[in-house]
């Protein structure tokens, strides 16, 4: 009798350990949160002024050659 009455419990208690339920959610949450850094950072590099001045000059470059 005891041992039917925390049967319930303790199976749910591993269902709930084992459950997977959500988990899709939260991966993909933390994937765009770690996307959406990904590129704040990528455009701060690309519009510094390094950057600009350095494509700036590969381009002015390339238009002024010589064939």
């Amino acid at each position: 009798m005891m041992r039917e009455r925390f049967r319930g419990p303790r199976a749910r208690l591993v269902l709930l350990a084992v459950a997977d339920d959500g988990m899709s959610t939260v991966e993909y949450a933390i994937g765009t949160i770690a996307a959406a850094a990904f590129g704040a950072i990528l455009y701060t590099v690309v519009t510094g002024d390094s950057i600009v001045s350095a494509l700036t000059n590969i381009i002015t470059r390339a238009l002024n050659t010589n064939v």
